[in-house]
């Protein structure tokens, strides 16, 4: 995203590892963040996510691997010299000091003239909509303000990359919504590249200009948000990100572009995806819950859409903005739907038709 094609990306990580005794938290990772962008670490506790953030910042040491900051190798540098931006879960504020010495902690180390300070606090606190507050406590402020204002103190010192540990999580559902597109608008205003930790999905799908799915200290995936919701390049990522069902099946024919699979519980399945599959090979075929389409048991189904199946309502949960349904199919297979409230509404024991693309089912090897 940066303006200077030649330029060299604003992080990156050569094969870095990092052993606590005889865990690997991290094993030979690598990692190249553009300048501006805003890149998510994602994945469950215990991924590693956050010890390469720690690893970026300089509170942690690489076992083995490097650590480049805008072309420089970074790994003897230490934290203050890093010129990095944080921002904590818990916000870390200072609870004895003024908003004002709280925004202004970062500048007081940089030989800022003091007239210089109070203006770069003034405008950090009017970026993050809290104009004039300098004089208040920080038990003066909610929750969402307190966010606001270790924001402020982060982007004050005007850092090469501001660096996020799941900054949201302690916030309520609404104000994290909220938050979410504040932090995504902020960054986008002011260009500072970005990495985001979290294991929230919705987070990572709803900010990110590129995600990084982990597992057990490994990257798993790295693409834009669509790709890696569409196009899951394992179960772990399929399962993690957005709701699914998975398939088990052989494949039984290969003809311009389709793949026909015959599932375990005997269903049929047309996949339209490319790859280098064999004939006979076993494969696990994932389907997003939102790519069924439902229709009333009795209305014809249409020959438009490649896979067509009958089954029963056998649960549903009214989630106010959509509907989740557990259909059971005539062959017994319960799968996972998600209509929006727009659609046609269905009751437990409705009978339903189920129409399913060919490009809305992704083939994976089994893992």
């Amino acid at each position: 995203m940066g303006a200077d094609g030649n330029a060299p990306p604003a992080v990156q990580l050569k094969g870095v590892t990092k052993h606590f005794g005889k865990v690997v938290a991290v094993h030979e990772f690598d990692l190249v963040i553009p300048d501006g962008s805003l890149t998510t670490l994602l994945g469950p506790s215990g991924c590693g996510k956050t010890t390469i953030l720690r690893i970026i910042a300089g509170l942690e040491k690489p076992t083995s691997g490097d650590i480049f900051i805008k072309g420089q190798r970074v790994n003897d540098t230490p934290i203050h010299k890093r010129n990095l931006g944080m921002i904590f879960q818990n916000y870390a504020l200072f609870p004895h000091k003024t908003i004002f010495d709280n925004v202004a902690f970062g500048l007081k180390y940089r030989s800022v003239s003091k007239v210089d300070i109070k203006a770069k606090v003034k405008q950090a606190l009017e970026i993050v909509r809290l104009p004039g507050v300098e004089h208040r406590m920080p038990s003066q402020l909610s929750g969402g303000q307190q966010q606001r204002i270790a924001l402020a103190r982060a982007i004050v010192i005007e850092p090469d990359v501001l660096l996020m540990d799941e900054p949201l999580s302690a916030l309520d559902e609404n104000l994290r919504e909220e938050m979410r597109v504040e932090v995504g608008n902020l960054q986008e205003m002011l260009g500072i590249t970005s990495i985001f930790v979290t294991h929230d999905q919705r987070e990572a799908l709803t900010m990110s200009d590129s995600i990084v799915v982990m597992q057990d200290g490994r990257k798993q995936q790295e693409g834009p948000p669509e790709e890696v919701y569409d196009t899951p390049s394992s179960h772990f990522v399929a399962d993690f990100i957005g709701h699914s069902n998975f398939f088990n099946g052989q494949i039984k024919q290969l003809e311009d572009g389709l793949v026909r699979v015959k599932l375990d519980d005997g269903h049929e399945l047309k996949v339209a995806q490319s790859g280098d599959w064999q004939l006979d090979q076993h494969v696990e075929v994932v389907i997003r819950a939102q790519k069924f389409h439902l229709a009333p048991g009795d209305q014809p189904l249409s020959g438009a859409a490649e896979n067509l199946f009958r089954g029963r309502i056998k649960d549903r949960s009214y989630m106010g903005g959509e509907v989740r349904y557990f259909v059971k199919l005539e062959t017994g297979t319960v799968i996972h739907v998600i209509g929006g409230v727009r659609d046609m509404l269905f009751r437990r024991a409705d009978e339903v038709s189920i129409q399913l693309l060919a490009r809305d089912c992704r083939i994976l090897v089994p893992e």
